[in-house]
């Protein structure tokens, strides 16, 4: 049975694209980033296709591209468009494919005047690997992430933890968000398709992938 999956984090730069590589390589999954801010500096695409070694056939091109580095609804702005959540519609694959979808931000990131990136994640529908720090003021950070994914009754499948290993606030996080910690990307030296395959094996509870 596929799986699909919408990648979101408690913040900007929090190792999305990196866990997006990872669960790509680990489930030959398909990559999609709907909505791509700061194309300047290169896209998350791309880097997933490096970091995973994907064809760029078992990519999806962006709905929206934009050049500035800032939140979606600022660099639409800046465009002189507004996005519309109604013109990105999930990729029909064939039942087989694994595909996983990435969002630009966090939870809360707006994408126009009105909706934010949850929006977009209700629109979709698929299941939510919410990546968050392992670092000081994660619980926080995480746990208002989750409720507002549960506010908007999004099916929440785990959080991915991403840094330096920290048992306190994995603990924390599982406890006080009565979530499941799915998995968790080290610090690493070199990141490539044979790292984090490796880091898939050896971290991750391969079940939750799976169903």
């Amino acid at each position: 049975m596929s799986e699909r999956f919408f990648v979101t984090g408690t913040d900007t730069g929090i190792g999305k694209t990196t866990v997006s590589a990872l669960l790509c390589a680990a489930l030959d999954a398909i990559y999609w980033k709907p909505i791509q801010t700061g194309s300047r500096e290169g896209t998350d695409r791309n880097t997933v296709m490096r970091l995973a070694e994907l064809p760029a056939n078992r990519t999806i091109p962006e709905n929206y591209l934009f050049a500035p580095p800032v939140s979606p609804h600022l660099a639409a702005e800046r465009a002189g468009v507004c996005i519309d959540l109604r013109k990105i519609q999930a990729p029909h694959l064939p039942k087989s494919e694994n595909l996983i979808a990435e969002g630009a931000g966090g939870v809360l990131v707006p994408v126009n005047r009105t909706q934010l990136m949850v929006d977009l994640m209700r629109r979709l529908k698929f299941p939510v690997l919410l990546v968050a720090r392992t670092a000081l003021g994660t619980i926080n950070h995480t746990l208002i992430s989750l409720a507002a994914l549960r506010a908007a009754r999004l099916s929440v499948r785990g959080v991915i933890l991403c840094g330096k290993p920290n048992a306190d606030n994995r603990r924390a996080i599982e406890r006080y968000g009565e979530v499941a910690v799915l998995g968790a990307v080290p610090l690493l030296a070199r990141i490539d398709r044979v790292s984090l395959l490796r880091v898939f094996q050896r971290n991750f509870d391969r079940k939750a992938f799976a169903r």
